[in-house]
């Protein structure tokens, strides 16, 4: 796996399907090592006392088209590695998910599954980003399920100097999402509605596909009351969201 992912990592592409993104130059790769998951990233550090912009993926390849679990969640969506190779601020992190790109012995298929919000995973990408941006002002940019752990970080971390959350198709309220789509609840993982007083507090804006049909917009409106709120009309969940890129990247 570690040979497979060196030799992507030589010829500065990411493969998906049929689809290949160029890494710029002034990103570097590196594993963080935690107290449980070492957690891959791809960085940009031009100014490291300035604000570091965190894209989190979602939860990558968990489920096969037959609603098995697969024995890699390495994603092969594209949508927010997109965004964040095209960010121009000066400290830009992708921030893949435990088990994503990385594989060691902690990883149990729980982990992009029914614990994928668990306090080991929140943890592992707290230990990450601290890392990274130590006290410096941070604003979290999650997509999918990677919103519902920036929502966890925002809301159980006080340590981390937190100055907005960005969400992107995000899933905030599993426990509805799941229910919606018949699903076994995430039962090993934390819950943002239990926070939800707290989330309300926090700078934030959440974009939301008009034609999602993964997180459909009604559950997305009904967790945030409405409020905070970004329409990207025509945009499903990982396609027809070029038009919001820019202002995406802008966001500070």
């Amino acid at each position: 796996m570690k040979k497979k992912i060196a030799e992507i990592l030589s010829l500065l592409l990411f493969i998906s399907g049929c689809t290949a993104i160029t890494v710029p130059d002034s990103f570097s790769y590196k594993e963080m090592p935690g107290s449980k998951f070492t957690v891959a990233s791809w960085q940009k550090v031009q100014n490291p006392q300035a604000v570091y912009k965190i894209y989190i993926e979602g939860d990558g390849h968990a489920f096969n088209a037959h609603g098995m679990p697969t024995d890699d969640p390495t994603p092969k969506g594209t949508l927010i590695r997109e965004i964040a190779f095209g960010d121009m601020n000066e400290n830009v992190v992708y921030l893949a998910r435990p088990c994503q790109y990385v594989k060691t012995s902690a990883c149990e298929e729980r982990y992009w599954t029914t614990a994928r919000f668990s306090a080991e995973v929140i943890d592992a990408e707290y230990e990450a980003i601290k890392k990274i941006a130590g006290k410096n002002p941070v604003i979290l940019v999650g997509f999918s399920g990677g919103a519902q752990v920036a929502g966890l970080l925002a809301v159980t971390k006080p340590d981390l100097n937190i100055k907005k959350v960005i969400t992107i198709a995000g899933n905030l309220d599993h426990k509805n999402w799941t229910a919606y789509h018949h699903l076994p609840p995430l039962k090993d993982s934390l819950d943002l509605n239990d926070y939800q007083k707290n989330f309300k507090k926090i700078n934030q804006i959440n974009y939301i596909g008009e034609k999602d049909k993964v997180i459909p917009s009604e559950i997305s409106k009904k967790f945030l009351q409405g409020k905070n709120l970004c329409v990207v009309k025509n945009a499903s969940h990982g396609e027809g969201w070029e038009g919001a890129y820019e202002k995406i990247r802008k966001e500070r």
